[in-house]
Formats: C-alpha cells, structure tokens, sequence
C-alpha cells in the first residue's frame, strides 16, 4: 500500500509539473535508446551543442569577412570575449604579420597587439624600414581565450578561414609568424618554434614566404633573444628587398 500511494503521489507531481513547463530530471547514468523519431543530438565538452558549419567565407569583401568576425559563434570563446579583434593595417601591405590571440587589451580595444607587446612590435617593424601602417596585423583566433591561455585545437580551425580570407585579400609578399602558435597553426606542424626559425617556410596554395619568430610578448621576459629576432627579421627585409626588384 505505502509503495502503491508513493507511485500515485509521484504520478500526480509529474503531472503537475507537466503542467507548469518544468522539466523534470533524469538520471543520465543509464544508457539512452536511440530512435527514428527523435534522434540523439551529439553535444560539445562543454555541454552545448556543436555549432553548425559556417557558411564559406571564400568570396566574402573585407567590410562583410568583418562583420562574419563580429558575429561568430563558432566556438566557446564568444561566451567570454568583450569584443572581436579583426585584423588592423594596410589592406594591401607586402607584410602581413601573424599573431596568436587577443589579450586583455586587445579583447578591450578591437585592435591586435596594442599595450607593450605592441609597442616592442612596432619597434622590430620599424627596425627593418616598416612603420606599422604599412603592414597588415592578425591573429589566429580572434576573441580572446580566458586568461590568456593559448588558443585550443579547435578553437584555431574556428578562425582558420578568416585567416585564409585575410592572407588572400592582402596578397601580401610574405607573412611573419611571430610566436610558436602562430608558426604552428600556419605551417600545419608541432615544430618547436626554436627549429622552425631561421629558414624560410610557405603558407597555402600559393606557397608564401612565412619567417617564424619569438612573440613580442617572449621578447619582453627574455630579452637575450632578441639578437635572434634580429636575424629573423634581416630574412623577412632580405625577401621583401628582393621582391621589390623589377
């Protein structure tokens, strides 16, 4: 009798909560039976479900490539940015210079490399005759990941056509990755940035010229590599002189 009144008692509270729009919760620790007429939607680690493929970015002008940017949410990192950060510079530069991610400055401003990463940016830049306004600025992801972590995976292959779309509206002479991200993502390898310095590398269907260097950001902890950067740069100025010849 006392198990028949809890049946019935139970029985009447879902019913009212039925009633009311409350979900009520299930124990997901036993197996789900799928069926024809409703299908199991496969959801993402964070719980949500995986978004759908973005339309193709391949033809898009530079004013809609940005506003797709604005609107994104390919991924997690638009829960927690506070604005994107497209790209910034010269839309026909022969040096396109290829970051990592957003930091807290530039999630605030919309602009890459600002704060004193930047300002160290703009002195390698113009140490080899490139003011920063002759040279076209992005990153591979553009929102910033909480506390500066490094980019994931998936987050990278998000943005990875807007990247591409960048690469090709600029046209540039060739690209320099600064930091092991950068070079990584660009190249498509999990070389230490160490071993990919110091050679030329090429990005794409069109082969361009990729010099890797250390992140401005690295330059700042440990100046004494700087001396390498300066190498670095000299290949970059050496291709970007040679292209210049008629």
């Amino acid at each position: 009798m006392i198990e028949r009144g809890l049946a019935l008692l139970d029985a009447r509270r879902r019913a009212l909560l039925d009633a009311m729009g409350i979900v009520i919760w299930e124990d997901r620790s036993k197996p789900t039976v799928q069926t024809s007429a409703q299908p199991m939607v496969q959801a993402s680690a964070l719980g949500s479900p995986e978004p759908a493929a973005q339309d193709s970015v391949a033809d898009l002008n530079w004013a809609d490539l940005e506003q797709r940017v604005t609107g994104c949410v390919a991924c997690a990192l638009h829960r927690t940015r506070s604005r994107t950060v497209f790209g910034v510079g010269n839309q026909a530069a022969r040096l396109l210079v290829v970051g990592e991610a957003p930091g807290a400055e530039e999630d605030r401003r919309g602009e890459p490399f600002v704060g004193r990463a930047g300002r160290l940016l703009n002195a390698m830049l113009a140490a080899i005759g490139l003011p920063r306004e002759q040279v076209y600025i992005a990153n591979i992801v553009k929102c910033r990941p909480p506390g500066n972590r490094d980019p994931l995976p998936a987050e990278a292959a998000a943005c990875s056509d807007f990247l591409a779309r960048q690469v090709a509206l600029v046209g540039p002479c060739a690209i320099l990755a600064v930091g092991r991200i950068a070079a990584q993502n660009l190249l498509g390898v999990e070389t230490p940035i160490g071993r990919l310095r110091g050679r030329l590398h090429h990005y794409g269907p069109a082969a361009l010229p990729v010099i890797v260097t250390y992140h401005p950001a690295y330059l700042l902890r440990s100046p004494d590599e700087k001396r390498k950067v300066w190498t670095d740069l000299l290949i970059a100025k050496d291709l970007l002189d040679a292209e210049s010849k008629p």
